[in-house]
């Protein structure tokens, strides 16, 4: 950019959830590097939010049917003039995309495709026959993704998976995907000690986060040793359910209900093991955090996960999504594994040659680069 730094400007529309998180590593690393001017505009962030002081703008759109938010935080935007946009969630790609062919606009605006809406199922996901897809709301709303994928220089998705959907269902130009990994907040190493005892699931308590199936499954016969526990980090319509099914015997007494926390890690390096029994995914960022912590991961096989656990030298601890009889016997692996630090090991050095902050920050800003060049 000759004189001056290249500016970079990210906008989101929702002030915690997994693009956030993303945002606010990205755009910390890339200020603590002095590479690149950036400013994140949006909510303020509920984890991570000192990291930004001094670089965060507040702009609100509650809603996608919002005009006038989204013309405000357009404006804002385009005031501060940058040399590139980068929406990070599904409203925020609605809001930017287009504006570099405003006058005086951005040479270039990119999209992170994050995941896909909450109905669609991982076989319609996978391309396999179905009886039914998805409703008529979410068609409409992958329509319109398929119109801002058009409409911006470049979506990013963080797993391969995500890019051949794209392909696939929406017909989206490969030379428009571009593949880079999320980062994720890499905690100290900690493997567990001895076999895995103490369970711990991060993530919403919605239906598609599986936190029912993984409460069916711990409770079947032969499932749960003496002495494991489980730990729920983590709020949602699904708590009532969950907590019920949680106060029956074999369970009552050994789950615990900790809501939403902003200490994720801290609460992994308390745990043996991760596990995560979600019916979607992409590529999450608590399973990554925890391979840093060097925790197995148990998980189930959508979006990008078995991509994430396939590393040499580690175990790999994956069910069907949805199928509790499956992930019952999956953990019983898990349980009588006698030496689960060896996976945890071999997970923690995969977590940190692959998604560093530093790692993520250097791919997205080579691709800045060549965009803005263009």
């Amino acid at each position: 950019m000759n004189a001056r730094r290249m500016r970079i400007a990210y906008l989101l529309t929702q002030d915690r959830g997994g693009p956030v998180d993303v945002t606010v590593r990205l755009a910390a690393s890339l200020i603590a590097s002095g590479e690149a001017e950036v400013r994140v505009f949006g909510p303020r962030p509920a984890r991570g939010s000192e990291l930004l002081d001094g670089h965060h703008v507040q702009v609100s759109i509650a809603s996608k049917g919002s005009v006038a938010a989204a013309r405000s935080a357009r404006s804002a935007i385009r005031s501060w003039r940058p040399d590139l946009v980068h929406a990070q969630d599904r409203r925020s790609g609605l809001v930017c995309a287009g504006m570099h062919w405003l006058p005086a606009g951005p040479r270039a605006v990119v999209h992170t495709y994050h995941g896909v809406p909450d109905d669609v199922t991982e076989r319609w996901f996978r391309g396999v026959p179905t009886a039914s897809g998805p409703s008529a709301y979410t068609r409409a709303v992958l329509a319109a993704d398929a119109v801002v994928a058009r409409a911006v220089s470049r979506i990013v998705v963080p797993a391969p998976a995500m890019g051949e959907f794209l392909r696939r269902r929406l017909r989206v130009p490969a030379t428009r995907l571009t593949h880079i990994d999320n980062s994720a907040e890499l905690p100290a190493f900690n493997p567990p000690s001895g076999q895995v005892r103490h369970l711990v699931f991060v993530g919403l308590l919605v239906e598609r986060k599986g936190t029912l199936d993984l409460l069916r499954a711990l409770a079947m016969p032969g499932t749960m040793p003496s002495g494991a526990t489980l730990t729920v980090v983590g709020d949602g319509p699904q708590r009532a359910d969950a907590e019920q099914l949680a106060s029956r015997p074999p369970l009552a007494g050994r789950v615990r209900f900790l809501g939403f926390r902003t200490d994720v890690p801290e609460l992994l390096a308390q745990g043996d093991a991760l596990v995560l029994p979600s019916r979607m995914e992409q590529q999450p960022l608590v399973v990554a955090e925890a391979m840093a912590a060097g925790k197995p991961v148990l998980a189930t096989d959508t979006g990008g996960v078995a991509d994430m656990l396939d590393v040499p030298g580690a175990a790999r601890y994956l069910a069907a999504p949805g199928d509790v009889h499956g992930l019952a016997a999956t953990l019983r692996e898990l349980f009588g594994d006698p030496d689960p630090a060896g996976t945890g090991r071999a997970l923690a050095a995969e977590a940190r040659r692959r998604f560093s902050p530093a790692a993520c920050a250097a791919s997205h800003l080579a691709l800045y680069r060549d965009l803005v060049a263009r």
